[in-house]
């Protein structure tokens, strides 16, 4: 290889005054939501781990507490992109009913993914 990681990287990566040059409002608005939900899930993520691995009790006012975060950021998404958490719902329900007959779990079906046919 002729070129070094890190030179690729510094041509590759979109220089942020460029990003936000180009950004409008509506855009930044999006991202904060995306982040939102990244962030709150990581948080989520977190106290799972707490009980899982260092077999602490689960803390079920914080595992709320996460969940409605990802709640508001969900909502804030939904909102900018005009779809309705029903909207949301019913798509998920309309997949997973492909992918899963009689919406019944199976590692086979898991495995074979039918919905992404």
């Amino acid at each position: 290889m002729d070129i070094k990681f890190e030179d690729m990287v510094a041509g590759l990566a979109k220089p942020g005054e460029e990003i936000l040059a180009e950004m409008i409002p509506a855009q930044a608005h999006l991202l904060h939501m995306a982040v939102g939900i990244s962030g709150e899930s990581g948080e989520l993520l977190d106290a799972v781990k707490k009980s899982t691995i260092y077999q602490k009790p689960i803390d079920r006012e914080n595992v709320i507490e996460e969940l409605g975060d990802l709640e508001f950021y969900m909502e804030g998404l939904r909102q900018q992109m005009n779809i309705t958490r029903q909207e949301t719902l019913d798509a998920n329900v309309e997949k997973l009913g492909k992918r899963y007959q009689g919406h019944q779990y199976s590692n086979q079906q898991a495995i074979d993914r039918a919905d992404k046919k």
